[in-house]
């Protein structure tokens, strides 16, 4: 087996593993509410209220920053082309519609994420909630079942890594 096969058949079983968990359906029904903060809209306001605060470098950071992000995230999307875990399970349905067809990444969680990196480095004391957020947006994401473990791994590490550049780009 190659090392692709050998990552999915450990992302299959860890995801059976999220979805056996006994307080599955109330982690899904919290999941719905954690996965719509990170749909875009809020970022869209925190970013107008940032404005008219007085922080306009952190505004122009979330704005390059998620252009960069979203750049990134299509490019990987279209080329893993990975199918998502209703399609690629023949015995599973996910909770929800996802937005796209394929799961690699998951833009909900690189966001996420990439938000975190961001607002922790502007405001420092949130640090620890903003990533227990963004982690919480990565498992709501598995527990909805449109993505596998990896795909939000990766995303946080996406989300992270494109903060991470800007900042050093632009501050």
């Amino acid at each position: 087996m190659n090392i692709l096969q050998n990552i999915h058949a450990f992302d299959v079983q860890t995801f059976y593993w999220f979805m056996a968990r006994k307080h599955r359906a109330k982690l899904t029904s919290i999941g719905r509410a954690i996965s719509f903060t990170a749909d875009g809209t809020l970022y869209a306001a925190a970013a107008i209220m940032f404005w008219f605060a007085g922080y306009e470098t952190l505004v122009t950071v979330l704005a390059f920053g998620f252009l960069l992000e979203r750049i990134v995230y299509f490019v990987l999307k279209r080329g893993f082309k990975r199918n998502r875990p209703a399609d690629a399970l023949d015995d599973f349905r996910s909770f929800i519609i996802p937005s796209d067809q394929f799961s690699f990444p998951s833009g909900h969680t690189s966001g996420a994420f990439f938000m975190a990196y961001c607002l922790s480095e502007w405001f420092p004391s949130f640090n620890v909630i903003l990533y227990f957020w963004a982690a919480h947006v990565g498992l709501s994401r598995i527990f909805l079942g449109v993505h596998f473990p990896t795909d939000t791994v990766i995303g946080a590490l996406l989300g992270s890594a494109c903060a991470a550049f800007m900042i050093g780009v632009l501050v």
